[in-house]
């Protein structure tokens, strides 16, 4: 039984490696490149810090988006993922709200975060993507990872139009997940 969504690319990796995982107009990654790329950034974030913790993905709708999310759970953290598209109020909304210390974006979205007032790390996925793998860490992390713990927050607008962070534990994404095959 399953109790880390992480497993499931592990599994697809080991079987299919030179598999196309996501694709977009532009971009192609592989699961292998999937599985190093977001394991650099999980061992980046846990290196500096980022544990049990929401991490902002501030980047567009693209492959690279993926990825990250998937190294912010190798880090034991969570992802929220925020588009540059929403409305500039609602997105200081959420920061308010959440007071995250890491942002992760890209080259194209850096601008658009350095406009808000934001005083935490904010790692560029172009450079994150190139740590070193620390093993050691990345497995120390998933030893103390329950599934009970979260995967994402993702923000609803709610009732009053204040955004509210709604959770998914492992738990309820691995029974998702197995619901749907």
């Amino acid at each position: 039984m399953q109790k880390n969504v992480m497993e499931y690319l592990e599994n697809i990796v080991s079987k299919v490696p030179d598999k196309t995982a996501y694709a977009d107009e532009h971009t192609q990654v592989s699961f292998e490149e999937v599985y190093k790329y977001s394991r650099a950034i999980g061992t980046l974030l846990n290196e500096n810090g980022h544990w049990k913790e929401p991490v902002v993905v501030f980047m567009g709708r693209h492959v690279r988006t993926i990825v990250a999310f998937y190294g912010v759970v190798y880090s034991g953290c969570c992802y929220v993922p925020i588009d540059e598209e929403m409305p500039k109020h609602r997105i200081e909304l959420i920061f308010k709200n959440l007071n995250p210390r890491a942002v992760i974006c890209d080259a194209e979205t850096k601008k658009s975060v350095d406009e808000y007032d934001f005083k935490g790390n904010i790692y560029l996925y172009e450079e994150i993507i190139k740590t070193p793998v620390n093993d050691e860490k990345l497995n120390d992390v998933r030893r103390k990872q329950l599934d009970i713990d979260p995967v994402y927050i993702v923000f609803t607008s709610g009732s009053t139009g204040i955004p509210k962070g709604v959770a998914a534990s492992h738990r309820s994404v691995i029974d998702y997940i197995d619901n749907l095959s």
